[in-house]
């Protein structure tokens, strides 16, 4: 009985030792207007704050062929240039991976120009847009950053803080395979709501929920705004229609597609944490994913803690 009890505490002491893996996710406004170009300092601060070791961002995988078999010739000018892009550089570069390593071991501050530009090529190689997009922004900035606001969350929000925290690599979770199938239910759900009414409940949810942000954004409280849960919802509800009366066969089409892509999302950031040793992740993507990946994540991986931003 002694040794039992022993051996009960030795094991509570080890389980109370080790730490569990955290999930916080930050909703973003993408890119705001000039009028609010600072809007994402405040956020930035609270995510230096939370001291993340990993960072997730919405960007599709090197490896999702899937994705990129529909990104190469879809709705993104930007995807479709680095899809041709990493083309073009797989027949006259090859990456030497002890070298990749090397470089990623040194500071950013100690990295040359050479350096950023050889990990740039061999990030385009390996088709990372997330990590040829953070090291391109860091050979046009510095390690310091954009001094004006860029208006976007990568270069006012993601980029910076992975500088502030020596987080060399971004982690891609983004999944947008069935995006086609998405914009098409969007664009029947829009034709068929002008005759039931959908349409006008869609205006009158978007405009209160501009108003509402006027104000925060204002005195640069659009970021904790946009992270309240009530605004979270509302995003959610129009990016899925399920602010519709009469959920017609464009809209559930819409909405279908729109939750298995964040069902997918949840997987990647899901997985990539199982193998991972980082316990504190922040996952930074739109507003309008928040919602569904909060419950998809908390469903299948419930040993991690799952924290919204405005609950730290």
């Amino acid at each position: 009985m002694l040794i039992l009890i022993v051996c009960l505490s030795i094991f509570n002491l080890n389980a109370q030792q080790q730490v569990q893996k955290e999930i916080v996710l930050v909703g973003t406004m993408h890119k705001v207007p000039k009028i609010v170009k600072h809007s994402y300092k405040p956020m930035l601060r609270r995510a230096k704050k939370y001291n993340p070791t990993a960072i997730f961002v919405e960007s599709p995988k090197g490896n999702d062929s899937l994705s990129w078999a529909y990104l190469k010739n879809g709705w993104s000018k930007s995807y479709k240039q680095f899809y041709h892009l990493s083309d073009s550089i797989k027949n006259v570069f090859t990456p030497d991976s002890t070298k990749v390593l090397s470089l990623l071991e040194k500071d950013f501050s100690a990295m040359t120009k050479q350096d950023l530009q050889y990990l740039q090529k061999t990030f385009a190689y390996h088709r990372d847009d997330a990590n040829f997009g953070f090291y391109s922004y860091i050979l046009k900035h510095g390690v310091k950053g954009s001094k004006k606001p860029t208006r976007y969350e990568d270069g006012d929000l993601t980029y910076k803080l992975a500088i502030h925290q020596n987080i060399k690599l971004l982690n891609a979770m983004d999944d947008q395979r069935t995006n086609d199938k998405y914009h098409e239910g969007w664009s029947k759900c829009y034709k068929e709501g002008k005759n039931n009414g959908n349409n006008a409940i869609m205006k009158k949810l978007n405009k209160k929920d501009y108003n509402s942000a006027i104000l925060p954004a204002i005195f640069r409280g659009l970021g904790k705004h946009t992270n309240k849960k009530k605004s979270l919802q509302t995003s959610h509800q129009l990016a899925a229609f399920t602010y519709t009366k009469n959920m017609t066969d464009g809209c559930k089409q819409g909405e279908k597609y729109w939750n298995e892509r964040n069902m997918r999302m949840a997987e990647n950031i899901g997985e990539s944490v199982k193998a991972s040793d980082k316990t504190r992740n922040i996952v930074i993507v739109g507003a309008a994913h928040i919602i569904g990946l909060e419950k998809e994540l908390k469903e299948n991986y419930p040993q991690y803690k799952i924290t919204l931003v405005n609950e730290l």
